[in-house]
């Protein structure tokens, strides 16, 4: 019985990896990021496009497309700001070679920048985020996908040590 369960296990972990394996998009895991308070620091998301498939850029030639965007939803005491987005490439495809669009393909970087309001308390956050996307072959598109993706960040306080520095007082005690 025991083994049965085991061999049941096995086959689940196979076969979820291989359903992962068959996405079309996946975004790498973004390790935790520290920042001081009055600081900020670069957020960086490589999100990769299987071989064989496209999405549309950030900024799609025909407004009917659907964009490819981040979505944050960050605790009160952060904010995303800065979101940049690589340049689409324009590219035609066997089902309307006449029109060129705006891709991304293979793997891409969106960079951003993660900074805790003014009042932030020090502390460990995490970040929600939402990748939303619609991908594509060259004969046909799929339903647009949104991909959940969730990051940490410590905050840590400003202040810095003190540094002790050199006075031009004579090392002689005065009275």
């Amino acid at each position: 019985m025991k083994t049965n369960w085991l061999a049941l296990l096995g086959f689940i972990l196979v076969l979820s990896g291989a359903v992962r394996a068959q996405e079309r998009v996946t975004v790498d895991h973004i390790s935790d990021l520290t920042v001081r308070l009055g600081h900020s620091a670069p957020l960086n998301f490589t999100i990769h496009i299987r071989p064989g498939f496209h999405v549309n850029s950030h900024k799609p030639i025909t407004p009917e497309l659907i964009p490819t965007e981040m979505f944050f939803t960050p605790p009160e005491d952060l904010v995303i700001a800065k979101v940049r987005y690589p340049a689409g490439e324009e590219m035609s495809f066997p089902f309307d070679p006449t029109n060129k669009l705006s891709v991304y393909s293979g793997d891409i970087t969106v960079r951003a920048v993660v900074l805790p309001q003014p009042n932030a308390s020090p502390g460990r956050y995490t970040v929600h985020a939402e990748l939303k996307y619609q991908a594509c072959d060259n004969n046909s598109c799929y339903p647009p996908k949104r991909l959940p993706v969730a990051f940490n960040v410590k905050v840590s306080s400003g202040a810095g040590r003190a540094r002790a520095r050199a006075t031009r007082t004579s090392p002689h005690i005065h009275n």
